[in-house]
């Protein structure tokens, strides 16, 4: 294995170039946009940051597109991207200026770089930063006040972009920054505005400091030509296995990749299927159905036994199973979204069932079917304790015969009682499984946004209709009077439009319900199970309007679950 060294600068110009290609067995880009800012601090810093492995082969072997765009390659030798596919991805996106493809999706990631940063190295706990992980349209969910959010800021060398943050003159944008050597445009803006300027040669050295990140080096590990694919495919998993930086399921999908030329194009285009329809799936979660269809069991601990017809032949069956259960959830229980699963694991159990089956189920076990999907789903069948020990357990139970009364029996052992209690639902907050059935039972029961009369749905357009969790009694109301925990309780949330949660904003339910009652009838309350006596609307009787709802609430989800 030779050694080597290249700059990110030559990094990313061999990608740009096509010069430096991913092979097929490499996972696809997983990154979030904190984990790139990280990644720019560290090398800003001159911190370590890992070696890249590669593989200069003559061998045709199958590709996969990087979530860059890449120019042809013009060489009969290709260089192959084995291990540093994250962090290259990543780096080329933010100094080329390219957006990141995902899914079919691009998005570009926006840092912003502070030219006031302090000179020492800041601990700062995690800001929530990414907008993919909260609605910014959201007002009433931001649990830290705009002052501290800004003093937490102003101690980051990196963050990723906000419209306020842009804003501000110290800030700039770090694509930016790449793109030109000239420091006036920044400067000028930051307010330096000659070269005896105080801040002048501490900024500029700071920018020249992150123009310098192009020129780290990174040590490159360059595997043998004469190797096999096969032989790399092994060294790939061995190298990610030690690191323990990739999943199993992006172990196991190199190990079939390897076997199974252009599996990977396949598995894509599926997974491209099913996310239309409203189920997007990792694609680790379509190798454990395939695996599951392969040796009714879910590990992937026997992958590498499996042979090319085996796993093809499988993988028809995992097909077939996957569109049961995606027939099966949208069309019998009314789950229409991943977003509603509390884990995608139930897709795999559920397929499993209608394989085995033979996709004849009788009406009696349709029945009860929905039900144990439905109850499976609200207790969090596999999201507590060791979920893939939870799912080979059903796995077992239909494989050697069991059916729908075997499966709820299995549930009803792991969790007590399957009825939903009114103190189960106590402390739980909106990651919880309940909360997703609470919604699917309010949209069963016909809840609508109080203002626009639409009915709750997850794919409604405009920020104005997006559906939203409104907090009854809003946050800064309670503030001071009660704890996190109980201001974030599922009995305190309901589901709106996001311009209704707007007009409400941090007015008390004692002076905006009379108003939307009025306009929206008592019906729109009652159907997210919202107690509407004004004795349990002022601040201090909030604990007794949460104990009420939370009656009402369990009432609604046992009626829903125990519907024919």
């Amino acid at each position: 294995m030779a050694k080597s060294e290249a700059t990110v600068e030559e990094l990313v110009g061999k990608i740009e170039r096509g010069e430096l290609r991913l092979p097929e067995m490499q996972r696809q880009y997983v990154w979030r946009s904190p984990r790139v800012r990280d990644l720019l601090d560290s090398l800003y810093r001159g911190y370590p940051s890992g070696a890249i492995l590669l593989w200069e082969t003559d061998e045709v072997v199958p590709l996969q597109d990087f979530a860059v765009s890449q120019q042809a390659n013009p060489y009969k030798t290709t260089l192959l991207l084995l291990d540093g596919q994250q962090r290259l991805t990543s780096l080329s996106a933010v100094i080329r200026g390219e957006p990141i493809s995902v899914r079919g999706r691009k998005k570009p990631i926006e840092l912003l770089f502070n030219l006031e940063h302090p000179d020492e190295l800041s601990i700062v706990t995690e800001v929530n930063e990414d907008g993919d992980d909260e609605d910014e349209n959201e007002p009433d969910t931001v649990d830290s006040t705009e002052d501290e959010l800004q003093q937490r800021f102003e101690k980051m060398t990196f963050v990723v972009g906000t419209k306020k943050l842009e804003q501000l003159p110290q800030w700039v944008k770090v694509t930016d920054v790449f793109k030109t050597d000239n420091d006036a445009i920044f400067l000028k803006r930051a307010g330096v505005s000659g070269f005896d300027a105080p801040r002048y040669e501490k900024y500029s050295q700071r920018l020249s400091r992150v123009r310098g990140i192009r020129k780290y080096v990174y040590r490159m590990d360059v595997l043998e030509r004469k190797l096999s694919y096969d032989e790399v495919t092994e060294i790939f998993v061995r190298v990610n296995s030690l690191g323990a930086k990739l999943r199993s399921s992006d172990l196991a999908l190199a190990q079939i990749t390897a076997k199974w030329r252009g599996a990977l194009k396949t598995f894509q285009a599926f997974q491209e299927q099913c996310a239309k329809r409203g189920f997007d799936l990792d694609l680790g979660l379509h190798v454990k159905n395939l695996i599951a269809l392969a040796t009714n069991q879910s590990r992937f601990l026997t992958v590498n036994t499996l042979t090319v017809e085996r796993l093809q032949e499988a993988w028809k069956h995992a097909v077939k199973g996957m569109e049961f259960a995606t027939n099966f959830l949208r069309n019998n229980v009314g789950i229409d979204s991943t977003a509603l699963l509390s884990s995608p694991y139930l897709l795999v159990s559920l397929g499993y069932f209608g394989h085995r089956k033979d996709y004849q189920i009788p009406s009696s076990d349709e029945t009860k079917l929905r039900y144990w999907v439905l109850a499976a789903n609200a207790k969090g069948r596999y999201s507590r304790g060791s979920s893939e020990t939870l799912l080979d357990q059903d796995l077992a139970t239909v494989r050697d015969g069991g059916g729908t009364d075997q499966l709820i029996e299995r549930l009803r052992l792991q969790v007590g009682v399957l009825e939903i209690l009114p103190e189960e639902l106590e402390g739980r907050n909106q990651r919880s499984s309940l909360f997703k059935t609470m919604f699917l039972a309010f949209r069963d029961a016909g809840a609508k946004d109080w203002r626009s009369n639409l009915a709750i749905a997850l794919d409604h357009s405009g920020s104005q209709h997006r559906l939203q969790f409104h907090h009854i009694f809003p946050k800064a109301l309670l503030k001071g009077s009660y704890s996190r925990r109980e201001l974030d309780d599922i009995a305190n949330l309901a589901f709106i439009g996001g311009k209704t949660n707007r007009a409400i904003s941090d007015k008390s339910p004692e002076k905006y319900f009379p108003g939307l009652i009025e306009k929206a009838g008592q019906k729109s309350f009652d159907a997210q199970c919202i107690p509407t006596a004004s004795d349990l609307l002022s601040v201090d009787q909030y604990r007794a309007f949460l104990a009420e709802r939370r009656r009402l609430i369990a009432k609604c989800l046992n009626d829903f679950l125990n519907r024919g």
